[in-house]
């Protein structure tokens, strides 16, 4: 049940992006997304051709098909790979902007504003905003080498866990900014992911699959934001009201 709507959350996103008054709010961490994106993507591309020009030189003339193998594998590997990595790089430079997004977002689906800083306090904020992603980086590092190495160990078990880590890390890292945003500290916030773990994982799977689709991938940050703050606002929002 819970992760059915963890994943439904997730994909109310697509229609608040679309909001009036939100839209402007959605352009900047877009136009990141979209520029980093499609730069390393081609560089990427690149540093791909030139390694398989490099293994088809190696390799003897009557293993030459292996590239038709690699190369959908390697793609794959990419796709699901390259998404946390992109999305840590990418969250670092566009969370003072994500921040925004997610407490305009949370005014639109109440009608309330979270505070009453101007654009001079919320300048003054950024280092907080990207000392908070810092603590995020710290937490999802070592348990990404982990899960990396065990994947590569135990074939099936370790690609599953790999891959609910992933959903989990996604939940993390766009459910946070609204947290942030009330000053919740991020050891509450993962207590209250952890109490409503189906929410997270049926939210982070949503993220996962989206961000493997070419194209659909570039505007995957503004709308993960936008589903996170409304589950925020739906599920943990009463509890925190006070603050």
């Amino acid at each position: 049940m819970q992760l059915g709507r963890g994943f439904e959350y997730f994909f109310s996103g697509f229609t608040l992006i679309t909001q009036k008054g939100l839209k402007r709010f959605v352009l900047i961490p877009l136009l990141i997304n979209l520029v980093i994106f499609g730069t390393s993507l081609f560089f990427i591309y690149g540093w791909l051709t030139d390694a398989f020009a490099w293994l088809n030189a190696q390799l003897p003339e009557w293993l030459t098909w292996l590239e038709f193998i690699l190369w959908p594998l390697a793609i794959l590997v990419l796709l699901f790979s390259y998404s946390m990595v992109f999305t840590v790089i990418t969250n670092f430079i566009a969370a003072p902007f994500n921040g925004i997004l997610s407490e305009k977002v949370e005014m639109h689906l109440t009608g309330q504003r979270i505070n009453d800083d101007g654009l001079l306090d919320t300048m003054r904020d950024v280092p907080r905003m990207l000392g908070r992603e810092w603590t995020k980086l710290c937490y999802y590092l070592p348990r990404a080498l982990g899960f990396f190495i065990l994947m590569w160990f135990l074939p099936v078990i370790g690609q599953i866990i790999w891959a609910l880590f992933t959903c989990w890390m996604f939940a993390v890292q766009y459910k946070d900014y609204a947290f942030d945003n009330h000053k919740v500290s991020f050891k509450d916030m993962k207590r209250d992911l952890k109490a409503h773990q189906g929410l997270s994982y049926g939210f982070g799977a949503g993220v996962m699959i989206c961000a493997a689709v070419p194209i659909l991938n570039m505007i995957i940050m503004p709308v993960a934001v936008c589903g996170a703050t409304k589950l925020w606002v739906e599920n943990y929002r009463s509890q925190y009201r006070n603050l």
